[in-house]
């Protein structure tokens, strides 16, 4: 029994229909980046300094300038003391992080699907 192994040199993903758009895809912002964003903006909202929200959320200030840099993870249970915090609900965090998250990929399939300026 014969094995034979081919190497290519390209790569094929566009090979067959060169005129196709292009599939790569801006990559998605990190759930902890948006988290952070999210937080940031609940917090702004609320007129309340990264200080005062630190303290009666329990945390550090430098802790959570780093969550709302999206540097670090924040634990459900973090999450809970913050939102609580803010008088807000978990899930509203994750729905607008998720909004959040989306807008890249909405942005390249509005861009994938209009018509260009020529085209009006």
């Amino acid at each position: 029994m014969n094995i034979s192994t081919a190497v290519l040199e390209h790569s094929i993903s566009g090979a067959a229909t060169p005129a196709a758009p292009s599939t790569a895809r801006t990559p998605e912002p990190l759930l902890r980046e948006a988290l952070g964003l999210t937080l940031r903006a609940f917090r702004a909202d609320k007129g309340v300094t990264l200080r005062e929200l630190a303290g009666v959320a329990r945390v550090s200030p430098g802790y959570l300038s780093e969550l709302e840099r999206g540097r670090k993870e924040v634990s459900s249970e973090l999450l809970a003391s913050v939102c609580h915090a803010l008088d807000c609900s978990v899930s509203d965090v994750l729905i607008e992080a998720a909004g959040y998250m989306a807008l890249p990929s909405m942005d390249e399939e509005l861009a994938h699907t209009a018509p260009a300026a020529s085209e009006l």
